[in-house]
């Protein structure tokens, strides 16, 4: 392989493993914090949760992006003069330091607004906390996007996992110490979101050490035409965004939940704490969803690359294999998660969340980490190939269905019609978003090869895990260890059991399984436990 292929490879593991810690880290600290603060204090903390979810992504995943594909550009056709390279980095500067003051100044001062649109008033400093994020937006973005620009990903990885241990642990003791003193939930909830941004603080101080290391120069202050701006800016901001549309598909449908799903619930006729309570519970579904969907997506999204360069070299075969692989990893691991986790969710909700309160709703969203695996792969694969607005465009039409799905439904249906407004807005993405594949690829062959032999799995655990989990009641084991217990072995037995079934059902070529990490250690195993029977 030649030296830029590996340094190209070694910086894409090194983004790759960052971006899984992170997502690890943002599911897991839920349940403790959930368990410190209970499902009223989760309901404050998720409420504004969204805000802060579209500036992280942004400046993790969208300009950053874009910006290192301008540097690299411009690298390649000017040399590393740094006149032209500083020009081009302080035009992207100006322009998302104008974006991230414009989104400050409009959560901060119109915190009131949105609280109200949130049906709760009493957020309004929570809020406001908030905004300060979008201030670190313009320095992260630029900075990141430099590094990567030349090629080095280390800046960029260490900041955002330090960042988000930092934010990890300020939240947690931040919450703790808060509670113990007394304070209120909405006290409570603002030193979590005060830690938040401790956490892009560290980040930030992190790549400002990078910075000095380095030879990068940004802060030139050279006098910058409109034009200029106009020009740059809009590929920056349009292309920054569309590009992370697939990170932002979970966040836009919690910020529909956020604006409309509390108010929703009081106009209902329940009581106000009533209706955060059970805000709190629904939100229970967000660790859960992301764990699935960081499974589901980890080793789908490892074989977009190869697409990319597939298509750039014009290899029509390969491109079909790898796009036939990436959308069959995406739905077996997407559909094994969800199923799994709808035959345990009652021992999963106790386990985690102290009681099994929502489990019914919970079970429905785990529909979700199936529809979000396949939607975040095939945009990456569409993403690939040039395609950056058409998975913008669906994903915004979905978020408009989840609005008026959960106008339609909630009032009908309570918790139960904002998990089906979800999982319909989700569908709607997924159905519009593959028919836009089907246009480039032949894919009705492969879903149809997938269907019977996925189906066939999911029954096989759902059966045998239905059975694991009477076996265990019957012993009459009571409690949150015995949950723990169920839970546990339920992740184990049928993950076992469904592996087992797809690899006796040949879902993979064996061409295929190459490219899949650890599947062919699980196949020979598999066949020598066979032999072993036999003999």
């Amino acid at each position: 392989m030649p030296d830029d292929s590996r340094h190209l490879v070694k910086g894409a593991v090194i983004l790759t493993m960052a971006a899984f810690t992170i997502k690890i880290l943002s599911a897991v600290y839920r349940v403790p914090f959930q368990n410190i603060v209970g499902d009223t204090g989760f309901y404050i903390y998720q409420q504004v949760y969204p805000l802060y979810g579209i500036a992280s992504v942004l400046a993790a995943s969208g300009f950053p992006v874009i910006i290192s594909r301008l540097v690299a550009k411009q690298v390649v056709e000017n040399g590393e003069r740094q006149e032209d390279l500083q020009r081009i980095l302080q035009i992207i500067f100006v322009v998302l330091l104008i974006v991230g003051m414009s989104l400050f100044l409009f959560v901060f001062f119109g915190a009131k607004f949105i609280a109200g649109k949130m049906g709760d008033p009493l957020l309004e400093p929570v809020i406001q906390v908030v905004a300060f994020p979008f201030l670190l937006l313009p320095f992260l973005s630029v900075w990141r996007g430099a590094f990567q620009g030349y090629g080095n990903m280390a800046p960029t990885a260490i900041s955002q996992v330090t960042e988000q241990f930092v934010r990890v642990a300020a939240i947690l003791a931040i919450s703790y110490l808060l509670v113990n003193r007394g304070f209120s939930l909405y006290e409570t909830g603002r030193g979590a979101w005060a830690g938040a941004v401790i956490g892009g603080l560290t980040g930030l101080i992190m790549l400002g050490y990078y910075v000095r290391k380095s030879s990068l120069k940004i802060f030139a202050f050279q006098r910058l035409s409109v034009r200029e701006l106009l020009s740059v800016g809009k590929i920056v901001v349009l292309h920054g965004t569309a590009i992370c549309f697939s990170g932002l598909l979970l966040i836009l449908f919690q910020l529909v939940d956020s604006l409309n799903l509390y108010s929703l619930l009081v106009q209902s006729g329940l009581g106000m704490e009533e209706a955060k309570s059970l805000k709190g519970v629904f939100d229970r579904g967000q660790p859960l969803i992301q764990l699935g969907t960081v499974a589901a997506t980890s080793l789908s999204l490892a074989l977009v690359p190869a697409v990319t360069a597939a298509w750039t070299q014009g290899n029509t075969e390969a491109l079909q294999k790898k796009v036939a692989t990436s959308l069959k990893v995406s739905l077996a691991v997407g559909l094994g998660a969800a199923a799994g986790l709808m035959n345990i969710i009652k021992p999963t909700n106790i386990m985690l969340f102290k009681n099994e309160d929502g489990s019914g709703v919970l079970a429905v969203l785990a529909t979700v980490i199936f529809l979000a695996s396949v939607i975040i792969t095939i945009s990456g694969i569409l993403q690939g190939l040039g395609q950056m607005m058409a998975p913008a465009k669906y994903i915004l039409l979905g978020t408009v269905c989840k609005y008026f799905g959960n106008l339609i439904l909630v009032p009908a249906f309570g918790l139960a019609g904002a998990a089906w407004a979800t999982v319909i807005g989700l569908s709607v993405v997924c159905l519009l978003i593959m028919w836009k594949l089907k246009s480039y690829f032949s894919i009705r062959s492969v879903l149809w090869h997938s269907f019977v032999r996925l189906a066939s799995a999911s029954v096989a655990m759902t059966v045998v895990l239905q059975g694991w989990l009477y076996v265990l009641n019957l012993m009459g084991i009571q409690g949150r260890l015995s949950s723990t217990v169920a839970a546990l072995t339920g992740v184990l037995v049928g993950g076992l059991v469904y592996l087992a079934v797809l690899m006796r059902m040949n879902l993979f070529t064996e061409e295929e399984t190459s490219h899949i990490p650890y599947y062919s250690k699980l196949k020979r195993f598999s066949r020598l436990g066979g032999e072993r029977r036999q003999k």
